[in-house]
């Protein structure tokens, strides 16, 4: 099995919203996004201004959410009254450049153990991630996935699970640690157990990074990750259209 390569990974939202997570779509001919209790993104089918005020109907007032899109030479982010953008990020597309075998992932003695987590360890697994990244991990996000964690005396202090899915393809995400609790290997350990169950499953494995958060880039290179794209997320809100423009 190799690698996947950047190219598989252009407008991963949308792909992801079409294929393995259309269940899960909320959308028109030219939008489409998660619900709001699942996971704040959205996607384009193509980067126009007739597709974003296609989403600005799917979205309540006041609302925000992430448009993710693949910027490619000479494309722009489109202009749709009632839309404001309020913030633009860049999320580090990362791949493992060798495959993982089950057996790099098994349980060292003495470790703690890492459990599954369900639907029951929705409000622990949000709190932990707000901790992280407030607010991109919601009640709902675990129906995404499959989720993993580790305790220490009953409370959950890492975990590690899976975000968007396409064919053949899945994203680990949601990887954090308490603050209380770093630097013992956790998010490691996770993330190799999540690899090892890609690998079971016939699954290739991509993560995306904040470009931001060198820690977290240098973990993922130690781990055998390489950098391979960059998903653009930008944030928008919808507005009331102003009255003059409704004339």
């Amino acid at each position: 099995m190799t690698y996947t390569s950047g190219d598989e990974l252009v407008n991963v939202v949308w792909q992801a919203l079409t294929t393995e997570h259309a269940r899960l779509a909320i959308s028109s001919p030219l939008a489409r996004r998660y619900p709001a209790d699942v996971v704040p993104f959205a996607a384009l089918q193509q980067m126009r201004a007739e597709a974003l005020c296609e989403l600005r109907q799917l979205m309540l007032d006041g609302e925000e959410t992430y448009v993710a899109w693949t910027e490619v030479a000479g494309s722009e982010f489109p202009q749709c009254p009632g839309i404001e953008v309020t913030l633009n990020l860049n999320a580090v597309q990362m791949v493992p450049s060798t495959e993982i075998k089950a057996d790099d992932a098994s349980e060292e003695t003495g470790a703690a153990v890492i459990e599954p987590l369900t639907s029951v360890n929705g409000p622990e697994m949000v709190a932990l991630t707000d901790v992280a990244f407030p607010g991109f991990f919601r009640p709902r996000t675990y129906v995404m996935g499959s989720y993993w964690g580790i305790r220490s005396e009953g409370q959950l202090i890492a975990m590690a699970g899976e975000r968007m899915a396409l064919p053949g393809l899945c994203e680990i995400s949601a990887v954090c640690t308490h603050p209380g609790h770093t630097g013992r290997g956790h998010a490691a350990r996770l993330i190799r157990h999540v690899m090892a169950e890609h690998a079971r499953a016939g699954l290739r494995s991509f993560l995306h990074v904040s470009d931001t958060n060198s820690r977290a880039i240098a973990l993922y290179e130690r781990l055998g990750y390489v950098r391979v794209g960059v998903t653009r997320c930008t944030r928008i809100r919808r507005i009331p259209i102003p009255a003059a423009q409704l004339r």
